[in-house]
Formats: C-alpha cells, structure tokens, sequence
C-alpha cells in the first residue's frame, strides 16, 4: 500500500483551514491510502499542522477493508523514528523514500560490533541500541500498540502527549530506540537493494498517479473545498474518492478490452509501466449529457438496457 498527501484548497471560513509552509496556500490536506493496483482504500481529512505519521499509521491499520496490510510505501513526510517503531510493534514495514537518505545516523546492535565496520564510521553513532530500555517497556509499548490497533486511542494523541510534554517518558524512548533499530535496517537493506528501491519508487509513483487527477476530475470552484463545516467538506472528499475510482475501474476496462484479442506483446518493462491511473481521455468542460437507460460498451455497439 502507498500513502501520501496533497494539498486542497479551502474557503477561509472554516475554522480547519490553515496556511500550508510546505505548498504556499491556505486550505486542508488528504491523506490518501492506495493499492499497488491502483485502487484507493482510504482517505483521511487532515488540517495543514497534523502528523503525516499519525495518518499513516491510521490508514494502514483501520483502512475499513479485508486487505492484511505487509507493508506501507512513504516518502520523507510520513516516516520518522518514532514511526519505525510504532510500525514494527504494529507489525507491518515501513518502507520509505527518504530524500536525505546519505545524511542518515546509523545504529549498531552493540558498540563491540564498531571494529567490524570500519568503512562506516562517519555514519555511525556513538553507542548502541539501549536492548535493556527496550525490554524493561517491552509491555507498556505493546499496550500503546494495542491501543492503536483496537482504537482506544488516537494515534496522533499518543505522539501529541509525548512529543508536547513527555519526551523522557521511557516508554516512548523505548520506542524511538525500537525506530532506531528499525530505521537502520532498512536503509541497509534499501541502499544494497536495487529491487526494493524499485519496489519503492513504484508504489510511491502510483500515489503520485492518483494525484495527479485531483485537479482533473475536481475543477470547480478553482479547486478549493466549498463549505465552512468538516462534514461537508469530508463528504465531498468522499464524492472525489468514488468518482477516481470509479474512473480507475473503466480504464482498467478499457485495457483489457485492448489487450484481449493478444495482437499486442508486451514485454515486462511494459507491464510495469502500465497503469489505469490516466486522465488525458477526460474531458471536464462543456455539456455532458448522463443516460441512465444506457451501458457504456467497451466493443461492438452500445447495447440499451431492457425495459423494466
């Protein structure tokens, strides 16, 4: 699964817009979960200031469908030390697209393992992993966890009480350290693995797709979210989610009904490129007449729905 979030516009009267440093405009963000097959599974309603962790976490945990999530696609905004952690006891990877990736501390297991890695020095921090912290919170990590996973609790209060107040509480040292271990890890393995950097860039390029045809498909009003209350403005996300992915399916369709007859190879750099995630075939102006008594046929003619 890939998430990430874009920017919206939003009229200056509800209370939940605010200015956002990072795209130059005021409004809201979505947050969206989507499939590595190009369907979307979740969308979240954020304010400009919210944690892109929290939402992550809360998107891969609670998307509302069968799918057993293995491993979520991030970039550099929705990964941090303490999301390492909480993803590791939550049992799913965090595999993010870090843009800083060179500038990374990394975590020996033990400071007796430093002589073994002497090319790595620059990049290695001054003591190990605390094990001893990590098993005397081991409990009280895995109820934070717990918490999260049943919804006794908002993820993004647990990181607001400990990041406003309690950055020594040990359990959430615990957890950083558990981050830390993890964080180490994988960009072991992403720096060493061309595959997975493939894997990655993949997942991450079909959250970009799905992006991509916000602007396409919601065009009214310049693009900005109408209404001063957050239940209409998450109505008409909603509205936005089902007209992509109701898009998505007919592309999907249209594919298909191309590649049928087997007139056209592709080879696997072909596969790979192909995606349902495009919008240059839609046309969002002028008048658009919707007949209900009609199907829309991919081959032949169109064929008219029997009289009830």
């Amino acid at each position: 699964m890939s998430s990430d979030s874009t920017h919206f516009g939003a009229w200056d009267q509800n209370i939940f817009t605010e200015w956002h440093s990072r795209y130059g405009g005021r409004g809201v963000l979505i947050y969206w979960h989507v499939e590595t097959k190009s369907v979307v599974v979740h969308s979240q309603l954020l304010n400009c200031t919210a944690s892109e962790v929290a939402a992550m976490i809360d998107g891969a945990i609670h998307h509302g469908t069968e799918m057993d999530v293995k491993a979520n696609y991030v970039d550099t905004h929705g990964q941090s030390v303490i999301g390492f952690g909480l993803t590791r006891l939550l049992d799913f990877d965090l595999l993010a697209r870090i843009k800083r990736i060179n500038h990374l501390r990394f975590y020996l297991p033990t400071m007796a393992d430093r002589p073994s890695y002497p090319n790595l020095a620059p990049a290695l921090v001054q003591r190990g992993i605390d094990w001893d912290l990590i098993g005397s919170q081991y409990d009280d990590m895995m109820k934070y966890a717990a918490s999260i996973k049943n919804k006794t609790a908002a993820t993004a209060a647990i990181l607001r009480r400990f990041h406003r107040a309690n950055r020594l509480h040990p359990t959430y040292q615990a957890i950083q350290e558990v981050g830390r271990a993890q964080r180490t890890i994988f960009a072991c393995r992403y720096l060493r693995d061309r595959e997975l950097q493939r894997e990655v860039g993949a997942g991450l390029n079909v959250g970009e797709s799905w992006n991509g045809g916000n602007s396409v498909v919601y065009f009214g009003k310049g693009g900005d979210i109408p209404g001063n209350r957050r239940d209409e403005q998450e109505l008409t996300v909603l509205c936005l989610r089902v007209a992509q992915a109701s898009i998505t399916y007919l592309n999907t369709l249209l594919i298909q009904d191309i590649l049928a007859d087997g007139s056209i190879e592709l080879t696997e750099e072909d596969r790979r490129g192909i995606t349902p995630l495009f919008w240059s075939h839609i046309s969002p102006y002028g008048e658009v007449k919707v007949d209900m008594t009609r199907r829309i046929s991919l081959h032949g003619d169109i064929a008219r729905l029997p009289d009830e």
